[in-house]
């Protein structure tokens, strides 16, 4: 009876010591994947479809993802993190699934991890966008959205850097903006001397009737300028004998 009694105690210490050493990952490992979540620490599954311990719905630009909490300590980033990069406060971050991780140690060993869910720096640059990312558009630039976290492209270092939300882009859109380029097909054979002869003055005309010269380099003062002009161009384009997309 003794013998089977310490065997049982044997067992649930084992079993004890199992859960202690998961951490706070294994609160995180129960769910399935979840679009933009990633994993938590070491040895972790992908964030829960409906959310989970520690996560939240990032629904801004109806981005509709789940990420892991800023703050939240994990013993180490799950296998397969890029890393590592070093950001100009001179930590050390890794990333997997949309998620950040810094680096702390100190007293964050002392309950469960020295690596947190944090905020990348600004000016950070790195070679890929999260798995999961929304394009949005300001002031006719592309920036992509995860995680609290906007990227653009870098022609100069052919990277993605990171960088600190401009004033106002709240109210980006996630429509890209209209293009500014027709396409001009002749219907009656005539010459390229002639073609650019109407494309120049019907360009001319348009400005005349909009008010808008988009070869200006400024901005309409309204949409409806910019409406204006191109509807102006592509009827005196098509009076002229051409086919206009």
């Amino acid at each position: 009876m003794k013998r089977q009694v310490k065997g049982l105690l044997v067992l649930a210490l084992v079993g004890l010591m199992a859960g202690a050493a998961t951490g706070p990952a294994a609160a995180q490992h129960a769910g399935g994947h979840a679009g933009g979540g990633g994993s938590a620490g070491g040895g972790a599954g992908h964030a829960a479809a409906g959310g989970g311990a520690h996560q939240h719905l990032d629904a801004r630009y109806s981005h509709n993802q789940y990420y892991f909490d800023r703050g939240y300590a994990v013993p180490r980033p799950p296998p397969g993190s890029l890393g590592e990069f070093h950001g100009s406060d001179g930590a050390r971050y890794y990333y997997h699934g949309g998620n950040w991780y810094r680096w702390r140690g100190g007293w964050y060993r002392w309950w469960g991890g020295g690596w947190v869910i944090w905020g990348p720096p600004f000016g950070l640059f790195v070679p890929f966008l999260p798995p999961f990312y929304t394009t949005i558009w300001w002031d006719g630039i592309p920036y992509y959205y995860a995680n609290d976290t906007y990227y653009v492209w870098n022609d100069d270092s052919h990277q993605y850097e990171i960088v600190a939300p401009p004033a106002g882009i709240e109210g980006a859109t996630t429509e890209p903006p209209a293009s500014d380029q027709l396409f001009v097909y002749p219907k009656t054979g005539q010459s390229t001397e002639q073609q650019s002869k109407d494309r120049y003055e019907c360009h001319q005309w348009a400005v005349q009737q909009s008010g808008f010269d988009p070869t200006a380099g400024t901005p309409p003062a309204s949409p409806d300028k910019r409406d204006q002009y191109f509807r102006a161009e592509v009827a005196c384009l098509e009076g002229r004998g051409y086919t206009v997309k």
